[in-house]
């Protein structure tokens, strides 16, 4: 959500800056026109109740002085009914306004560059080199299936698709994967681990900027509601989509205390996508499922800490693809490329040598004051007498899915078998490698 002053007072700005972001700018002056009849109409009720409040003195005056009121008595009830018309008018354009201010994005930092998709983003940063081999690297979804860790046929006859079973060291694997991510983040990291629920309200997706706008992307329960004091009470639960939204929703409605530094939370969930827009899109293999699981850092900080704390927070996800020796690279994502809620953004991107490409495996973003003004988090600064809104900031630290099947592909061999990264090792059980597997027989 903005400032509403600060869009009023910087209405050129902010036009730049969402013109960047491809927003149509016929919804700012939009915004203009409706800001302008909220504020006319708000004033003229405010003069109109003024000459009310005359014209009942003088009504009193009257009367009591036994003189005709009959004219004042017109008069004040003219008033009264024109100023119950403007502040309909004004409460009617006030939800306009709100339901406008929702429906725009976060205006991009200064160091962002300027673009329209993801060919204009800027890679700020590689490391390793792409992992090559001596035969013909397959992709994971071959490479799972032979090894008989990944089943996608009997997934879809369970749910449909975009789903997957794992079985043996492959179930494993992704098991280690969160584990040693959580370890990473929580013992070198300085990340408190949180295990938050799974389903969360609408208020809470609204504090994240997944609702109202994005409600097509996501699961909603349509569960049965329940009876309170003898009354039926509507279900609101939503699957999450990613941790990003229980985590920031801790404080939501809170004023909490930053004296002492950043709070950072990790927390390693089920997330829940629909995927809806996305048909025919990275349908093979578990790049776009329905259902995956994550590993989240989030953090709030005070305004003036947020561009470090985006910086470091993305030099925690990068760490773990390094402890991996997973190739890959930093994109600084241009305007237009942006999530809703972002000021900022970096997508990690990992090397896959079985697609010959590679794929986003992490997003981490600074959205400012964005949605700590949805989610009304507030802090008060060392001395101040009013309080301020926390900036707030999330990544993937990793994305558990997309690891896997970047292990799978750059660590494949040439028999078919899959080494195991050396730092997962202590999580295997003893296992080195990954070789075919017998189905429901244990190792």
């Amino acid at each position: 959500m903005h400032d509403l002053a600060f869009l009023r007072a910087n209405l050129p700005l902010v036009e730049e800056k969402l013109r960047l972001r491809g927003v149509d700018p016929s919804l700012i002056a939009g915004f203009a026109a409706l800001d302008t009849e909220r504020r006319t109409a708000i004033t003229e009720a405010e003069t109109l109740k003024a000459q009310r409040n005359a014209l009942s003195a003088e009504f009193g005056r009257l009367k009591r002085e036994g003189g005709d009121v009959a004219a004042v008595g017109a008069q004040t009830s003219a008033l009264k009914e024109r100023t119950e018309q403007l502040e309909m008018l004004a409460a009617s354009t006030d939800l306009k306004l709100r339901a406008l201010l929702e429906s725009l994005p976060n205006l991009p930092h200064d160091s962002v560059p300027a673009g329209t998709s993801e060919h204009d983003n800027v890679c700020e940063k590689t490391w390793g080199e792409p992992t090559a081999f001596d035969f013909p690297a397959k992709p994971h979804w071959e490479i799972g299936e032979q090894l008989g860790i990944l089943d996608f046929e009997r997934a879809a006859k369970i749910s449909g698709a975009r789903f997957v079973l794992q079985f043996g060291s492959g179930a494993r694997l992704e098991r280690a994967l969160a584990n040693f991510m959580l370890d990473l983040h929580t013992r070198e990291h300085g990340y408190a681990e949180v295990l938050p629920p799974s389903l969360v309200n609408s208020r809470s997706l609204y504090g994240t900027g997944q609702l109202p706008k994005f409600a097509e992307d996501l699961f909603h329960c349509d569960d049965k509601g329940e009876y309170i004091a003898g009354q039926l009470q509507e279900s609101d639960h939503w699957l999450i989509p990613t941790a990003e939204v229980p985590l920031t929703n801790i404080f939501r409605d809170e004023t909490i205390d930053l004296n002492g530094g950043p709070i950072s939370f990790t927390a390693h969930t089920s997330c829940f996508r629909s995927e809806a827009g996305s048909h025919g899109k990275d349908t093979r293999g578990m790049i776009r499922q329905h259902q995956f699981q994550k590993v989240e850092l989030v953090k709030f900080c005070r305004p003036e800490d947020s561009c470090a704390q985006h910086e470091l927070l993305t030099s925690h996800a990068e760490a773990v693809l390094e402890r991996l020796e997973l190739p890959y690279r930093r994109m600084l994502l241009c305007t237009g490329d942006m999530g809703f809620s972002a000021a900022k953004t970096y997508d990690l991107e990992v090397w896959v040598p079985g697609q010959q490409t590679y794929r986003e495996i992490s997003s981490c973003s600074n959205f400012e004051s964005f949605q700590a003004r949805r989610a009304n988090i507030r802090y008060k600064p060392d001395g101040a007498k009013k309080t301020e809104f926390v900036h707030t900031l999330n990544g993937s630290g990793l994305a558990v899915g997309r690891t896997y099947l970047a292990i799978l592909e750059n660590y494949q061999q040439a028999d078919g078998s899959v080494r195991i990264p050396v730092a997962l090792q202590p999580y295997m059980n003893g296992e080195t490698v990954i070789t075919k597997q017998s189905l429901g027989r244990a190792l």
